[in-house]
């Protein structure tokens, strides 16, 4: 860890009793009128929205979601009976299908010449793209089948993202902390991060996103999880900067528009401790300061540097994805939440 993340870190650890006073528990009780957020970034609280016959359509965890150019949502699930589960936008099912994946996490999507495909990680280690209705394109090897990591190293993807010149980036997030860019082919270019506290380490390397936002060069933002943190790095994996988002253990990075948004699995009360049920969801502008917490704590900046974030209203347990469709309506996927479906927050 750097000096200035450490020296971060434990600024906000101060405020731990300030942080334990606000509850965590699940009393909390949603109706059609609740409104969460701040600033111009204020949300209607639809619990019920993705809700389905767990007898017919079962999830064990939401795990993301994507939103194709008819508008529909796409949600990945590591149940293995329905893998990808497709709702319209309001909440209505329209299909499903299955890779028979028990462990599917992450899930992507391309446009490639007009045609949409899907990129599905699955944490048994396996990187599979598909079209829309689950026919498998391609597959990516493992790092260790091709000699590209050593023997002993785990590898445990979590997320991919396709760059605008079609390279294939993938996050080993649960393994070795390793970033692995391959070109459209399929051909490993290199592979950057590793685990560890430095600059441009990682713990839990879990998402990824392209950045255009500032229409120069586009440029890579990671997730490390276990530092509260979004890193970016060029396209060749050489770190620029950190976003330190103290209390926030985000899931990946989502950006829409001019900004970026991200599920919050955890929020904590003091250095490094997770406080289990306590996710919200972050957003953050084009500058890339926090502008709205739904479900969390109102950020605040003291003297430039950003203060503790933590659940304030106990709507969420671990926010692991969110989508955003073209009314900035944001579509949030949960994991360990008793098998829940998506929640919806509509802006108002």
């Amino acid at each position: 860890m750097t000096d200035f993340t450490r020296r971060q870190f434990l600024k906000q650890s101060a405020l731990a009793g300030a942080a334990m006073a606000i509850p965590t528990s699940f009393s909390f009780a949603s109706t059609p009128d609740t409104i969460i957020g701040h600033g111009d970034f204020k949300y209607k609280v639809n619990t019920s929205w993705g809700n389905l016959d767990p007898a017919k359509y079962p999830v064990v965890n939401c795990h993301e979601m994507v939103m194709d150019k008819k508008g529909r949502m796409l949600m990945v699930t590591d149940e293995s009976k329905n893998n990808i589960i497709i709702y319209d936008q309001s909440g209505k099912y329209l299909d499903s299908w299955t890779l028979g994946l028990g462990s599917a996490h992450g899930l992507s999507l391309v446009d490639e010449g007009g045609e949409e495909f899907l990129w599905i990680v699955d944490n048994g280690g396996r990187v599979i793209k598909t079209d829309l209705k689950g026919k498998i394109i391609t597959e990516i090897p493992t790092p260790t089948s091709q000699g590209i990591y050593k023997e002993g190293m785990r590898y445990t993807p979590t997320e991919t993202v396709v760059a605008p010149n079609g390279d294939l980036y993938i996050t080993d997030g649960y393994g070795s902390q390793y970033v692995l860019q391959y070109d459209s082919k399929g051909n490993f270019i290199r592979m950057f991060g590793g685990d560890g506290h430095g600059d441009a380490q990682f713990k839990t390397v879990h998402g990824i996103a392209v950045d255009q936002r500032k229409g120069g060069t586009p440029t890579l933002l990671c997730t490390s999880r276990g530092h509260n943190s979004f890193k970016r790095f060029t396209m060749e994996g050489e770190y620029l900067e950190t976003f330190f988002l103290p209390g926030a253990f985000v899931c990946r990075p989502v950006i829409h528009g001019k900004n970026l948004y991200a599920g919050v699995c955890w929020s904590r009360s003091k250095y490094l401790e997770q406080m289990d049920n306590s996710g919200f969801v972050t957003i953050l502008d084009e500058n890339n300061k926090v502008v709205s917490n739904p479900g969390g704590t109102e950020p605040k900046y003291i003297d430039g540097e950003l203060q503790l974030m933590i659940q304030k209203e106990p709507i969420f347990k671990h926010c692991h994805d969110v989508c955003i469709d073209q009314d900035e309506n944001i579509y949030v996927c949960q994991w360990n939440a008793a098998k829940s479906y998506p929640i919806k927050l509509t802006r108002v």
